[in-house]
Parts: structure tokens; sequence; C-alpha cells
């Protein structure tokens, strides 16, 4: 099939655009959505905040980002959960089921360590454990991707990855708002802010049964029993060596692939920048937990469920590289409603404002950008590696290139900072121009549609 690339897929009835929502295929899509989206906070805002809380250094909470490490390596063992079973697990459950119960108990036990650590005694032991916590994440997101692309027909992809990321970002509020209102009414009854703070965490841990429960309700995907039966015999340590070569090779033999790469990573780094810092910058100039947790969390939400929807419909009606340039100005502009919010003062209004507009552009770039990298990962052989790679690649900015921003905002001062998080989004725009000129997005347009129109 050929399509310009602006042309839109063929559009469907109504009713049937709602009722693939409630598929069970997407249902539990959904759901693992949730469990997917439930750790990372748990090592990024909501540390941010037990740390602010806690007294640690702006230097040191910046240093925490560091810990979402495993977010950007984990494409190195993502060719192991492609070529083998869990013992036990995996003949019971199938290849990729298997993984994901594997994950999830590792993610379980991993919370309840957090839960035993104090940031004010010792904020490294904190970061140790938020780090196990990111790698049991990571390594739960490398399935959920691989079981989410198995599962769904290709007329049903476009519905799954929204009902994905709505879930997640649920998910993310519950270990967010969840945690912060947990921790406050454990100190209305009299506990101490660290048993407060060890309660809630360990409350988190359970509700990572709902991941468990809907991993063993689902059905493994035909996909992956084939694989398993093909791979049987074969060396284990030669079918991990095959899947990452190849996934790699495919990937890297595409044209402009190191500008694609560099794309992917560029990206998202101005929201990744600034969100580095905002929940340190909401507690520091003056806003409550609660505060935080009622604008910052609460209305965030809906402003990101609303964005996040805009950004499918921007996505079905438009062409892929007019869906990028869309998603990536709205994003720069909004974080100079940071900057005025830093001038403004501790305004709740003004705060209601600038999370309102970070979180509608920053929903429509996530899932616009998500659509993207599924076009990139074509070969169904070696979706988990690939599409690992890529969301690695798009963690580095909020890794490693988001480390320095405490010190860039300590040494410029709020409203600057937000103008210079702004700015370093310059980068991908170039990036973006230069792939649109050698008409790499027109090359993914019509698989896109191809698969949207099935």
């Amino acid at each position: 099939m050929t399509a310009t690339p602006d042309s839109a897929p063929a559009r469907t009835s109504r009713f049937d655009s709602v009722a693939v929502y409630l598929r069970p295929r997407i249902l539990i899509v959904m759901f693992l959505g949730f469990s997917a989206g439930l750790p990372l906070a748990l090592s990024g805002s909501t540390l941010q905040v037990w740390s602010a809380q806690s007294g640690v250094d702006l230097k040191t909470i910046g240093f925490f980002t560091l810990v979402g490490t495993p977010y950007t390596l984990k494409f190195l063992w993502a060719p192991i959960v492609d070529a083998l079973d869990i013992p036990v697990l995996s003949r019971l459950l199938g290849r990729r089921r298997g993984w994901l119960v594997f994950s999830q108990l590792l993610l379980m036990a991993t919370i309840v360590f957090l839960a035993f650590c104090d940031p004010a005694i010792s904020p490294w032991a904190v970061a140790f454990g938020a780090l196990l916590v990111a790698t049991a994440s990571a390594t739960q997101d490398i399935v959920i991707d691989a079981f989410r692309v198995e599962s769904l027909e290709s007329s049903e992809q476009a519905a799954g990855m929204a009902s994905y990321v709505a879930a997640y970002r649920i998910g993310m509020l519950a270990s967010t708002v969840g945690v912060l209102y947990l921790v406050a009414t454990f100190e209305l009854f009299g506990f101490t802010q660290t048993a407060a703070w060890s309660l809630s965490l360990i409350g988190m841990a359970l509700l990572v049964l709902i991941g468990i429960i809907t991993t063993i309700a689902a059905t493994e995907p035909r996909q992956s029993t084939d694989a398993s039966a093909a791979h049987a015999g074969k060396d284990s340590v030669l079918r991990v060596a095959q899947a990452a070569y190849r996934a790699f090779a495919d990937f890297l033999s595409r044209d402009a692939a190191i500008a694609i790469l560099l794309f992917v990573v560029l990206y998202k780094f101005c929201d990744a920048f600034a969100g580095a810092m905002t929940a340190a910058f909401v507690i520091k100039i003056g806003f409550s937990v609660v505060d935080y947790a009622n604008i910052v969390k609460g209305v965030g939400l809906a402003a990101t469920l609303i964005g996040g929807f805009a950004g499918g419909a921007m996505a079905a009606r438009y062409g892929m590289v007019t869906c990028l340039w869309t998603g990536a100005i709205l994003q720069m502009a909004s974080n100079l409603a940071f900057s005025w919010l830093a001038l403004v003062g501790a305004n709740h209004w003004a705060l209601v404002v600038a999370i309102t507009a970070e979180n509608f552009t920053g929903a429509i770039g996530t899932v616009i950008f998500v659509a993207y990298l599924s076009a990139l990962c074509q070969n169904p052989l070696h979706t988990a590696t690939q599409f690992a790679l890529l969301t690695a690649l798009a963690a580095v900015g909020r890794t490693y290139l988001s480390a320095g921003a405490g010190f860039v905002a300590e040494a410029s001062g709020w409203p600057l900072f937000f103008a210079i998080s702004s700015l370093v989004a310059i980068p991908s725009l170039l990036l973006l121009a230069w792939l649109q000129q050698r008409k790499h997005f027109s090359a993914l347009e019509p698989a896109r549609t191809a698969r949207a129109s099935d």
C-alpha cells in the first residue's frame, strides 16, 4: 500500500473506534500499562520529593537521575528476554508471561528493599535501592513492549498504545500522589516521617499484584509460542548471540542510522532536563507536599490524559513529520511556563497553568514519539530487542544528560534554568529538519498507514 507523507489512515465508525478499547487484548495491555507506570516515579519524581523533604541537597538530588541507568542500558539484556525461557514459569505460562511474572516478583522485592532505606541517614543507600527498582522495572518494560506488539492485531495497535499510555500515567499517579497521600495520612495518625514513607512504599509493592494477576489472566501471544518452538534444542548462548546480532545489524543497516539514534536521544530531552528538577522546584519555592500531589499529579494527570488522546487524534489525521514538529515545538514552549511560575512565586493558580501546559504538551509529544519508535521496529523477529534499544536511548536524556540539571539550577536560578531547558530542544529540531530533508519520515509513513488501516 502506498501513501503520501501526510495521508491519513482509513476511517472507522465512531462505534468501532470506541468498542476496540473494550476488547480483552486491549484491556490486558491497559492493565499492563498500569504495571509499567507504577515503578517509574519511585526512582524519579517521588524519590525527588522524598529526598527534598528529608533535607538532601539539590546537587545530590540532581545526581539521583543516574538511578535511571537501567532504562538506558536495558537493550543489553533484551536479547536474553527474546531468546531464553524462565525455568518453571515459562513452562507454566509461556515465554513472555513467564518473564513478566518473574520481573514483577523481582519488582515487589526491590520496592520493599527501598522502603526500608532512609535518605536522611544514607541517601546513597536510597539511590542503590532505587537502582534495583529501576532494573526490575526496565526488565518488565522489555517484556511488556514485546507482549503488546505480539498480542495485538495491526488494527488494534493504535488503541492499544492509547490505552497503555493512559494506564501508564495512572500507574505513575499511584506512585506519586498515592504515595504522598499515604505518607500524609500515616503522619496524621502519629507515624514518624521515616515510618510513613516505609509503609507507603510497601503499599506500592502490593500494587504490583495487579500486574501479576493481569499476566496470569492473559493469553501467551502466538508469535511467542512459535518462537519458543523454533528455538527448541538450540544452545542458549547461541540463541542470545543471534538475537542480539540480528536485531542490531538490522537497525544499523538503515540509511542515516546514527542520526536517527541521536534524534531518538534528543527528541524528549528538553522535557527530561526540566523534569529532572520540577518536583524539587515546586517544593523549594514554597508549595507543600499536598499541593504537589493535588496540582502537579492530580491536575497534571487530567492534562496528560487529554493531551494523550489529542496526540493520538493528531497522529491519525496528520503525517508523522507534521506531528513530530508540532510535538517538539509545543514541548519547547511549555517549559517557559515554569520560568513564569518562578517569577510569580507560590501561587496555586499559576502552578495549575504551568502544570497543565507542561503535561498536555508533553503527552502529545510522548504519544507521537512512541508512534515513531513503533514505526522503526518493523521486524517481528527482533521486537523486544529493537524497541528496548530505542526506548533505552530515549532514556539517555532523562538519565545522563539531565544529571547536571541541579548544578545549572543552582548556578542560574529557577527562571533562567527553565529558559535554558527550553533551548536545549534546538539540537533535536535541527536533526528533525535534516532527517525530513533525507525523506526518512516519508519512508516510514506507508508502513504506519497500512498498519493503522488494516
